[in-house]
């Protein structure tokens, strides 16, 4: 990709996104720019050959492609300050901000710069990520560059707009669901008598697996646990009583909690 990328907010996300591109080949560190308030955080990104920047205007400037990596109160702000300095036909915004619409983006930097909304996980740092994406028919140009820079990044899907607080909850806030879930079944190990190190990298591996039988093998998850599920065997026992415990419900209700939380975000 030959466009130049501005990181602005390079805080957990953005730096995963920074890891994600760099690890790919396909976009070198020199062309991607990183931005913070206080850069010093980012001395390790520029050790590896990114640049750095304390100022969002001088990244706009040396970009096509800016990615607006920032907290929700911090966005409005950010959108002020570059705005004079988006140029039809140069620019095109990425968004990663939860619950601020394309809508509300435009108002501030004009329609006429084209915006996506983006909704990545951090394991887009390792080229693995489930990335959301939206935008209005009029950007479709900028959509597709976005599918084609994501795409890179693990597996996309373009959804409609009023769909990207749910994703947010499913699948940014989800990757911290499943590593609790991994976290959770390797202490189980560890009551059953495997050592930590252990019991941590066989639950990883083991959610690891049954995740591609799924995306892979393209079953629905309860036809996989039924081949492992035999009349009064040990797995079923312990299904059923994680069911009992609530393990389904609770899963279910964290993430409509978190579709909540994430709709009320952005004002």
């Amino acid at each position: 990709m030959k466009n130049k990328i501005a990181i602005l907010g390079c805080g957990n996300i953005g730096s995963a996104i920074a890891n994600g591109l760099a690890a790919g080949g396909d976009v070198r560190a020199s062309d991607i720019i990183l931005t913070r308030r206080d850069i010093s955080r980012l001395s390790d990104f520029e050790s590896r050959g990114f640049k750095i920047s304390a100022s969002n205007v001088e990244a706009v400037k040396k970009s096509q492609i800016i990615i607006a990596a920032l907290t929700p109160k911090q966005l409005n702000d950010v959108l002020e300050e570059i705005k004079e300095h988006l140029i039809r036909y140069t620019h095109m915004l990425f968004s990663v901000v939860s619950g601020a619409s394309i809508k509300q983006i435009k108002e501030i930097v004009g329609n006429h710069i084209p915006t996506v909304r983006v909704m990545p996980n951090t394991a887009i740092a390792i080229r693995e990520s489930m990335t959301c994406i939206s935008a209005l028919p009029e950007d479709k140009a900028a959509l597709d560059i976005s599918l084609k820079l994501f795409n890179r990044l693990g597996k996309t899907v373009v959804i409609s707009e009023e769909l990207m607080v749910p994703a947010t909850a499913l699948c940014a806030c989800g990757i911290a669901f499943f590593m609790r879930a991994i976290r959770a079944a390797s202490q189980g190990g560890i009551e059953i008598g495997f050592h930590a190190e252990d019991a941590l990298f066989m639950a990883a591996q083991t959610a690891k697996g049954a995740a591609a039988m799924i995306i892979d093998g393209g079953n629905h998850p309860e036809w996989e646990v039924d081949k492992v599920t035999t009349p009064q065997g040990c797995t079923i026992a312990g299904l059923n009583q994680m069911e009992h415990s609530g393990f389904s419900s609770s899963l279910i209700k964290g993430i409509v909690t978190s579709a909540e939380k994430a709709e009320k975000l952005y004002k």
